[in-house]
């Protein structure tokens, strides 16, 4: 599953890259409908976690 807490957009798909595809056409139809206020301007980064390795 994948999903954009700024607008509150969700999907899935079979494959991650898939379900952010599948996110960024949900988002983007949900933003045509519902565009986001213009002094709203969230921070937005991405990270990634990678697992630790205990010896």
């Amino acid at each position: 599953m994948a999903q954009c807490p700024e607008v509150g957009t969700v999907s899935q798909g079979k494959t991650p890259e898939e379900a952010v595809d599948n996110l960024k056409e949900a988002t983007e139809l949900y933003l045509e409908e519902f565009p986001l206020e213009e002094k709203k301007r969230p921070f937005i980064t991405t990270f990634e976690v990678v697992p630790v390795v205990k010896a």
